[in-house]
Formats: C-alpha cells, sequence, structure tokens
C-alpha cells in the first residue's frame, strides 16, 4: 500500500468553530471554511507557530482578489501599496475562493504531495534517509518514535516533559499527531548529535538547531481565521523579495541537495518554508494510521541564509539585533511595547508581520503568540505556551502614539519596579540575616544565597502587576503615571513575602523599613525624570 494519510482531507488540524464547537480539519476543509473557523487549537505551540508559516504560504497562492489577482502575482508584490490594496480587496471578500482551494490543492501542486506516507514526496520530509541513515556498521539506523514526539525522553537520560515513555517500548502515534511533530522538528528541532546520514563517501551525525528553536512567534490574530491567514502573509520585499522560482518544499520539482548551497530566501515560499536545517521520515504502521518509527538527521550544512523571518521580535545585543528568546515565565504583556512601537524604539524592533496592517481592521486585532522555552544550544525543552492578547493594535504607534508610548511607559515601569523589587527583597533578607550588614551602607549581596524572599516577592509581584497593566492600558488614563501604582504593588508583593509573623522582629522591620525605602526611591527619580 503507497500513501493513505492525505492531509488535504484527512481530519488532523483542531479547530474552534464560530458555533463555539471544537473540531478538526483537513487542509482542504480549513481554507474552504476559514471564514467560519475562529481559533487554531493545535495543543502544541512550536507546531502551531510552524503550521501558520505553512497556511500563510499557501494562503499566498489561494487568496485572489474579485478580479482573480493573486497575492503572490509577482508585477503586484514589485509595488508595496498595489499589494496592500489587493490585500485589502481579499479581505473585503470575508472568504477564499472554493474554486481556487481546490485548484491548489488539486491542480497546482503534483499528486502525493499531501501525502504524510507518500512513497515518493512525503509532505515536509526526505524518503532518501531510508537508504541515507546508516549505523557504523552499514545497517538502515532509525532515530526512533520517541524522537519525534517533543517531550518524551529519549535515550538513557531523556528528560520527561510531557508523559511517560521509553525506547525499549515505544508508543506509536497517530498519524494526525504525527504531522504536529514534523513540523516541531523541523521549526524547533535541537541542534547536536543526530542519526547518521552518509552521502556518497561523506558520514555526518551532528546537525544545527532549527530556525525557530528557543524563540516566540508573533501574528496578527483577527476575528476569523480567513483574516487571520490573509493577514499572516508577509509583505513582499520586507521578507524576502518575489521570484519566479520560488517554491515551496512540497511544491518543488525536486528534492533539495543536502550538500549543494542553499537557495535564496525568496517571497513568501522560501522564507517561511525553506530554512530548514533537519530532514524527517516518517515510518509508518500497516494500517497508515500511526507512525512507529522516524527517521530525523541533517538536511544542510550549509551556511544559514540570511533572512528575516517576519513573526518574530528583534532585541539590540552588543553585537547587533537578534530575535527575542522565548522565555515561559514572562507573560505575553510584558512584550506589548515591542508590538505596537515602530520607529520610536531604540532597543526593539517589532515582527515584520505586524507592519501595514489595514486601519479599518486594527480595532478587532490581536496578537496571538507561540513560544518553545527551548536551550539554543542544548537539548534542553522546558516549556512551551500560547497567548493572546485583546484587541490591542489600534494602539500601534502609526494609528494612535499617544496610547502605543503610555504603553511602553506602564511596561517599563512594571519592568523596573520589578527588578527593583527583587534587590530589595535580598537586601531586605541581607540585613535582616547578617548583624554587619545593618550598618553597611551599600551591603554586598550574594546572589547564590539571595533568601526566601525574593523570589517570593516576584511571585506576587508579577500577576498583580499584569492586573494594574492592563487597568492602565485604556485611553481614560492615557496621562495617569504607571510607576506609583507599580511601587505600590511592589510594596504589597514585599510584605507577603517577609510575611506578618516575621515584621514583629525587630532587625526584620529594620530591614523592611530599608527595602521599602529601597523602592520608594523610584518614585524620586521618576519624579526628576
Amino acid at each position: 500500500m503507497v500513501g493513505g494519510f492525505d492531509l488535504r482531507d484527512e481530519p488532523w488540524i483542531p479547530v474552534r468553530w464560530g458555533s463555539g464547537e471544537a473540531g478538526r480539519c483537513g487542509l482542504r476543509e480549513l481554507f474552504h471554511r476559514a471564514h467560519e473557523i475562529v481559533d487554531l487549537e493545535v495543543p502544541v505551540p512550536p507546531a502551531a507557530a510552524g503550521l501558520m508559516r505553512i497556511l500563510a504560504v499557501m494562503t499566498a497562492r489561494i487568496a485572489r482578489d474579485a478580479g482573480g489577482v493573486r497575492l503572490d502575482d509577482e508585477d503586484l508584490a514589485e509595488e508595496g501599496t498595489d499589494w496592500l490594496d489587493a490585500r485589502n480587496r481579499v479581505l473585503a471578500g470575508e472568504r477564499f475562493d472554493a474554486k481556487a482551494v481546490d485548484a491548489y490543492f488539486d491542480d497546482e501542486v503534483p499528486a502525493g504531495r499531501f501525502d504524510l506516507f507518500d512513497a515518493v514526496r512525503p509532505f515536509l520530509q526526505d524518503p532518501r534517509l531510508r537508504a541515507e541513515c546508516r549505523d557504523s556498521k552499514g545497517k538502515t539506523a532509525t532515530s526512533g518514535v520517541n524522537k519525534l514526539v517533543v517531550g518524551r525522553p529519549t535515550g538513557v537520560n531523556g528528560a520527561v516533559l510531557f508523559g511517560h515513555f521509553t525506547d525499549v517500548d515505544p508508543v506509536p502515534v497517530p498519524a494526525d499527531e504525527a504531522a504536529w511533530y514534523v513540523l516541531a522538528a523541523l521549526y524547533n528541532g535541537a541542534g547536536g548529535k543526530c542519526t547518521p546520514r552518509q552521502l556518497g563517501g561523506e558520514k555526518t551525525g551532528t546537525v544545527e538547531a532549527s530556525p525557530m528553536r528557543g524563540l516566540v512567534s508573533y501574528f496578527p490574530w483577527a476575528p476569523s481565521l480567513f483574516a487571520s491567514l490573509v493577514l499572516a502573509v508577509p509583505v513582499p520585499g520586507q521578507a524576502g523579495e518575489p521570484d519566479p522560482d520560488d517554491a515551496a518544499p512540497w511544491e518543488a520539482d525536486v528534492l533539495p541537495d543536502p550538500l549543494g548551497p542553499l537557495p535564496p530566501m525568496t517571497w513568501p515560499a522560501r522564507v517561511l518554508a525553506g530554512r530548514f536545517r533537519h530532514a524527517v521520515l516518517l515510518v509508518p504502521s500497516e494500517d497508515r494510521r500511526q507512525v512507529v518509527d522516524a527517521y530525523i538527521t541533517w538536511a544542510t550544512h550549509a551556511p544559514a541564509p540570511s533572512a528575516r523571518d517576519p513573526y518574530v521580535i528583534l532585541d539590540r545585543r552588543k553585537d547587533g539585533f537578534a530575535p527575542r528568546d522565548a522565555d515561559g515565565q514572562r507573560a505575553l504583556w510584558r512584550d506589548l511595547d515591542a508590538l505596537l512601537l515602530k520607529d520610536s524604539d531604540p532597543d526593539a524592533r517589532r515582527p515584520l508581520s505586524l507592519n501595514g496592517l489595514p486601519p479599518s481592521w486594527r480595532s478587532r486585532l490581536a496578537v496571538r503568540a507561540y513560544g518553545f522555552d527551548q536551550d539554543r544550544a542544548q537539548v534542553v525543552d522546558r516549556t512551551w505556551f500560547e497567548a493572546t492578547t485583546p484587541p490591542v493594535l489600534q494602539w500601534q504607534e502609526e494609528a494612535d502614539h499617544v496610547m502605543a508610548r503610555h504603553v511602553a511607559r506602564c511596561r517599563k515601569a512594571a519592568e523596573a519596579v520589578g527588578s527593583r523589587l527583587e534587590y530589595a527583597a535580598k537586601l531586605a533578607w541581607k540585613v535582616a540575616t547578617d548583624i554587619g550588614a545593618a550598618d553597611e551602607a551599600k551591603p554586598k549581596l550574594d546572589h547564590k544565597k539571595p533568601g526566601p524572599w525574593a523570589a517570593a516577592a516576584v511571585r506576587h509581584y508579577w500577576p498583580r502587576a499584569q492586573a494594574e497593566f492592563w487597568r492602565l492600558a485604556t485611553p481614560d488614563l492615557v496621562d495617569t503615571a504607571a510607576m506609583p501604582v507599580m511601587v505600590d504593588v511592589a510594596l504589597a508583593a514585599l510584605d507577603e513575602a517577609i510575611g506578618r509573623v516575621n515584621r514583629a522582629d525587630i532587625r526584620v522591620a529594620r530591614a523592611r523599613s530599608r527595602a521599602r525605602g529601597t523602592l520608594r526611591s523610584l518614585l524620586r527619580s521618576a519624579d526628576a525624570a
């Protein structure tokens, strides 16, 4: 039996319908009914982030205005304003054209390319791995299904994140879920040792980290998936240039040359789906409903192409700008000013995907973030997350610079107070427990022994700071200073961390008073500024 799990029609993508019901659909139904879908509900955020990039490529091919002009039209893409006007006309249509959807999936892409288990060109996989993955004795070497599934341990010392599995008794993965994990492996896979791949006389068992490993992706999020997908297509020229040879992996005539140079990062397909460092091949069960094994190895060792991903925030570093790392302890609102400000923030550059949004849509647009907190250099996966803001893009700097800067001031005040609170709590512990430190003007803190109050204070502070941030983030309070509000929150968090019983001790009382003075000094600094 050849093939057997066609992603066009198999229900593998979890969605939320406008009726409120949860469901699953294939690619064809997703595009046919995108205007009826209000959300994607893929339970693996790194897979969802990869899926959004794949869907954005397909959207560029499928979406067209009432006159039949496609979003990926090269002539149209040469003029940014013309392309934006065409996108507005597509949005005005409120749905994808059903004939265009079927034409793409049935005619424009060769048969079998959307089949997860196709013998010749399985979707986003490399069938050559069956012959090229070899162990030291020259025998076929697979990587194991546990290597595919993010969160399962592999080998002897693998960390258990989401279940208990072993390489001795691997549990097969349903085919629909395996599709998610292929995306996660390609976009977030770890670097380091991998299953060896032999090409001619060259045999290598190392791979570089995937392009999105350890990062957060930000997408404009509309009331319908149709609009979210149309807005997810990056503006041509900002992230890659249009090119007649631009092709996604499932569209390309031939498989990539693992030993050759990478093609230029053209728009939209290669910049969104052409930077993979890993190669994957699934081994299906006999009935093609499960995956029982997998090959995961390197796809290329060619230098990574220079192309900006359109869905990441860039932060200023000592050596230039670099994508913002995912942090499982950092709530999405703390990124909000970087999503609203375009030109006035010297330390961050907002995602290109949030530039050039239609003014008439901004009041309806939220931001969806998918992140995977990982070590970029090691095989360490900590946690993944998904978060969505309220409809805040109406406050983007070019639309409402007053609110954008107010939001930025509120966020910066919260960060400054949070940092000072952590220091103040460590100082309080030092003064309360070290008799000599009480008389020192600036006691030397041992950051390896911070005491219990700092972690407790921060734990109390951030949820309340978040609530105050959203209370302040309204046009009615645009002239309200955030610093006093955040200092009050920090003072309360400090008191809860120290505890009422402890405060009865005279040394603790003095230490508390000193720490509170440290926090209040921020108000004097704010007044001076």
